[in-house]
């Protein structure tokens, strides 16, 4: 059943149906379009259009069908719901009946989009910066072992001066350092909530925007409900941002497949990377690097299409911009992929230093060390380029190298040259003159590896850190638990819960930002609870919340804590940290107590978990990777 049906007399076409319907790709909003319809449950609690009673309901049923879609997403490709949208509003009403049709009270399909489109963004977004995170970990891991692997530079497809591996490599990490610079302003701006923007003009009821924003995680409301609906500059940003990484990608796939190259021979990729012909068994071909070249343009048609899109359209919201996510999701999936790809090429590949080093000291790229060799003499430097042009005419016709040629043929050319030129001509001298900052001297070089590691390190590292709360971690705590809780993970917690409990809190950090957080609670009998374990969308399985749960369980053994225990749905994730399964009768009254306050009350499917800390165990370690 559509959801506009009743101003028709007319069912619609099945060409325009199929046409129209846009489920077949916007099914990838389905986590999204429930959080956000948990969210405005709240809201419509709030202003009560729903009462607790239904809030709960709708929210319990809403959370049971998140799991439903992330344990089978292709379910959702069976309907012939017209959208995602109406997918999970059927879905709902198929749950509580006439109930799950007050939830699209005071909210529109454009405004739901909206934020379901951002909400995609913003995870897509974390797992991209963590990608070339990796690809520049892996640029600099090979950069810092070819330091002295020397390689001819390249102007015009020709020899030009001696570089070395190394700083080929620190070149590449350079342009992906300035797109996750890119990524993350994007990310920056992206980072306001539509809902609550209504279809064009605003919601009719008094719905605190700032809080529904801050309940999914945004920085802020939008201030515009015009702009809200119609905006599209994120999907643009991130196109662009994908483009330009694209074209770094291409670039560096192109240098490598001249580098594979028979003629060139510098490199050899590995098999894992690399394929054979159907006829020529001699060949290996290095497809994952072509791929990459080739793939290039599909992101650029993407961004250009998403362009040309929106280029005239009148405000508020157009069905043209449903065409938004085909090419955002295809862009963004393929960004991902070469990325990886790339990374992967350098594991096992062969620098064959020999070959470069040859290739380096022909093509005569020592002559400019001859003309500032003849500079240093005191010759004019116009005058000293064309003495050391005659004198490469004069090697090439001899078929020999500059540094070949006698002292008296050298001294053809000018009297002011003598024996102290030889050392000048060495690819060693060529390339330690090259000090200034951002050269190509060794020490340079290692400096600028130096530099690169460092940044690195500090903007992430593959060790979470975590550490106790602060206050001043209020609103990011505030965020995560009521996310959580929102998706039936977690007990809701009050403001001035936290407040009064943050001492008990401890949160993971990445470069300054609070990524995940849980609480140790405390009771008279002396056992500990792991509370309120939330990690910032974005930043599940990257081991936030293994440390988070590492770092309480090592405060409570330094406490004398004798036992810990943890109520989740999800045991399979402490169980790995050496929680085991325990009753729930075994656990105090308190905790029990703690159930009423919770919507899935009447249909709870936690598990009771334990770690003992006896004095003489060990305590559990994580390992996070």
């Amino acid at each position: 059943m559509a959801l506009w049906g009743g101003r028709f007399s007319q069912a619609a076409d099945t060409r325009f149906k199929q046409f129209n319907d846009s489920l077949r790709f916007d099914y990838r909003l389905a986590e999204q379009d429930i959080v956000g319809s948990i969210a405005w449950s709240k809201a419509l609690r709030q202003v009560n259009v729903l009462s607790e009673e239904e809030q709960q309901r709708l929210e319990l049923a809403l959370n049971e069908l998140k799991l439903a879609v992330m344990e089978d997403p292709s379910q959702i490709l069976q309907s012939d719901a017209e959208d995602i949208h109406s997918w999970v509003e059927q879905q709902l009403i198929g749950k509580v009946g006439d109930l799950g049709k007050k939830l699209h009270t005071g909210r529109s399909r454009n405004d739901q989009v909206a934020t379901d489109l951002k909400l995609w963004c913003r995870q897509q977004g974390q797992q991209l910066l963590l990608m070339l995170d990796h690809l520049q970990n892996q640029l600099v891991t090979v950069a810092r072992v070819h330091q002295a692997t020397v390689l001819p530079g390249y102007t015009h497809l020709q020899r030009a001066q001696p570089v070395t591996f190394a700083h080929w490599c620190l070149a590449y990490v350079e342009m992906f350092e300035r797109d996750y610079s890119r990524l993350q302003d994007a990310l920056s701006r992206l980072d306001t909530c539509p809902l609550g923007s209504g279809a064009l003009a605003g919601t009719a009821y008094p719905i605190d925007r700032e809080v529904l924003a801050h309940s999914l995680g945004f920085h802020r409301a939008t201030r515009n409900s015009l702009d809200s609906v119609s905006d599209r500059d994120h999907v643009m940003e991130l196109l662009s941002t994908a483009s330009i990484s694209m074209l770094h990608l291409s670039r560096m796939a192109e240098d490598l497949i001249f580098y594979n190259s028979g003629e060139s021979n510098f490199i050899e990729l590995a098999d894992t990377v690399t394929s054979g012909s159907s006829l020529m068994p001699q060949k290996k071909n290095p497809d994952a690097l072509e791929l990459i070249r080739g793939k290039c343009g599909r992101v650029y048609g993407s961004l250009a299409g998403m362009m040309m899109t929106v280029k005239a359209l009148p405000l508020a919201y157009n069905k043209d911009m449903q065409e938004d996510k085909e090419g955002l999701f295809d862009a963004l999936d393929t960004w991902h992929e070469c990325m990886e790809m790339a990374a992967l090429c350098f594991d096992g590949i062969k620098v064959n230093k020999d070959r470069t080093l040859e290739a380096a000291m022909q093509g005569y790229s020592n002559a400019t060390e001859l003309a500032d060799y003849l500079v240093a003499k005191g010759i004019p430097f116009r005058e000293a380029h064309h003495i050391v042009g005659v004198a490469v005419v004069a090697a090439i016709k001899k078929g020999c190298a500059l540094e070949e040629l006698s002292l008296e043929e050298m001294r053809a050319f000018s009297p002011v040259i003598d024996v102290d030129v030889y050392p000048i001509l060495t690819i060693e001298s060529c390339l330690e003159k090259r000090c200034a900052l951002g050269g190509v001297a060794p020490n340079q070089v290692d400096h600028a590896i130096g530099q690169a590691e460092k940044r690195l390190e500090k903007r992430y590292s593959p060790g979470v850190k975590v550490r106790g709360a602060r206050l001043t971690d209020l609103d990011a705590i505030e965020g995560m638990v009521a996310y959580w809780a929102g998706l039936g993970e977690n007990l809701p917690r009050m403001r001035n819960e936290l407040v009064r409990d943050i001492g008990s809190f401890a949160v993971a950090e990445h470069h300054g930002t609070v990524t995940g957080c849980a609480s140790l609670y405390v009771y008279d009998s002396g056992l500990a609870e792991i509370r309120s374990l939330g990690i910032e969308a974005g930043w599940q399985q990257q081991g936030q919340g293994r440390a988070v749960v590492d770092h309480l369980v090592e405060k409570a053994a330094q406490m004398a804590i004798k036992k810990v225990f943890v109520l989740t749905r999800v045991p399979e994730f402490f169980m790995k940290q050496g929680f085991v399964p325990t009753s729930k009768s075994l656990l105090p009254e308190k905790v029990m107590k703690d159930c009423d306050r919770c919507p899935r009350q009447h249909a709870c499917d936690e598990v009771a978990l334990e770690v003992r800390l006896d004095q003489e165990q060990q305590i559990p370690t994580v390992s996070v990777a």
